[in-house]
């Protein structure tokens, strides 16, 4: 085949695009409300990302032959008869190469008007060039001419391939909120009720709160999903989950910086000190405590007798004892979309292995299903799914203070 010649790779690029949106609206209504959207936008990038071509110059070998060349082959200087062959040494370069061997015969958006006949074998881009005058200088510059063509053709391919993929993400969400959008308005619900929760607008601050900034990767399949219809939930608003935490990042600063005001104070006492600052800021519409307690050391937000928010405060005891907190607060939360936090106070003089200890650990739990990012080197943000149902997520913030002076002795793991 002529390398880099047979059809457009911008048409190419569309028709797999193409096809992704045909997958997406291929799936049933159910299916696409009760999916978990990361886990299947997570497959549908993973899926249609086109396998980039590599080219490796440095591994280049070549092999010999001996073949009839026809005579209208030969340069004019030999002494050739019209419909005859002849035999002549045939020298065949052998490049090494990987990703999608189609790629191989699109012609890029931005191209050199260069292309030269080529074979693929054995994971390789071959050519061959006859020896006509058993020359090795002639027979090199043609080999590096061919060779560096094909290269800065192919770096032409492999930019464009680069955008698309760089860009499939974000065509991949598009296309599948639109789908769902499209879905609820004809059945005339919205996915997400909303928790009627919102900010005071007249309490006193006692610090201010700066914006969180968030930093925002196996084999992935398509999310199964077992449930046969699509019932409307309630879920607390992105924002004020980030505003919620942002708080309890900032009081947990102030605990840092006046470690003998909090000296001795049990998780039960911390977790008062929390409220004291969270309700003030945040009220709710349907009930008159927005923040309820609810054992030792929890913080709830509850919405028609469900948890829609769940932080617990505990002193960091080691990894077993971090696991279990996670697997009581995912007892406890049961909406899709459900938030929950992890406050944890470490005692340990070396607070740089226990937030490396969090870091090990938490990918280890069952229900994990990704790390978000960290707003700082102690406020981890993780993607876990309730018990038995990966389409029901859970988004867990896992917050770190260091209270070395609480006491004399670590407590629990190191």
């Amino acid at each position: 085949m002529n390398i880099f010649n047979d059809k457009k790779l911008s048409l190419v690029l569309e028709n797999h695009l193409r096809k992704l949106r045909s997958e997406v609206e291929s799936q049933n209504d159910n299916y696409l409300l009760n999916v978990n959207e990361t886990e299947f936008i997570n497959y549908l990038v993973k899926e249609y990302t086109v396998n980039n071509v590599e080219i490796d110059p440095s591994g280049v070998y070549v092999s010999h032959l001996e073949k009839y060349i026809s005579a209208e082959y030969f340069p004019r200087d030999f002494n050739v008869y019209a419909g005859r062959s002849y035999k002549k040494n045939v020298v065949k370069y052998h490049i090494p190469f990987q990703g999608d061997t189609e790629l191989l015969k699109c012609v890029p958006s931005s191209r050199i008007l260069w292309t030269t006949d080529i074979t693929i074998e054995e994971d390789c881009i071959c050519f061959e060039i006859i020896s006509f005058r058993d020359d090795a200088e002639e027979i090199k510059k043609e080999a590096d001419h061919r060779i560096g063509n094909i290269l800065r053709q192919a770096s032409c391919v492999k930019t464009e391939v680069e955008s698309f993929n760089s860009n499939l993400r974000s065509q991949a969400e598009q296309v599948f909120r639109a789908r769902k959008e499209r879905i609820l308005k004809t059945s005339n619900f919205l996915a997400s009720l909303g928790v009627p929760l919102k900010k005071k607008e007249n309490y006193l601050p006692t610090f201010a709160i700066p914006s969180p900034q968030i930093n925002r990767s196996v084999n992935i399949n398509k999310p199964k999903v077992n449930e046969t219809g699509f019932k409307p939930e309630p879920a607390l608003d992105n924002s004020t989950y980030n505003d919620i935490l942002q708080v309890v990042h900032d009081v947990g600063k102030q605990f840092e910086r006046m470690p003998s005001t909090y000296a001795n104070k049990q998780e039960e006492d911390l977790r008062d000190h929390f409220l004291l600052y969270l309700e003030p800021r945040f009220q709710g519409s349907s009930t008159g405590e927005t923040f309820n307690k609810s054992g030792k050391t929890d913080i709830i937000i509850r919405y028609e007798g469900k948890n829609a928010f769940i932080a617990e405060c505990k002193f960091w005891k080691g990894s077993k004892t971090y696991l279990d907190t996670i697997n009581q607060l995912l007892r406890y939360l049961t909406w899709r979309d459900s938030k929950a936090a992890i406050i944890l106070f470490v005692r340990n003089k070396d607070f740089s292995s226990v937030i490396g200890q969090i870091e090990l650990t938490t990918p280890q739990h069952p229900n994990f299903l990704g790390f978000v990012g960290n707003i700082e080197s102690t406020w981890f943000n993780y993607r876990f799914h309730i018990n038995g149902d990966r389409n029901r997520e859970v988004k867990l913030a896992i917050v770190l203070f260091h209270f070395p002076d609480l006491a004399t002795n670590a407590v629990g793991g190191n």
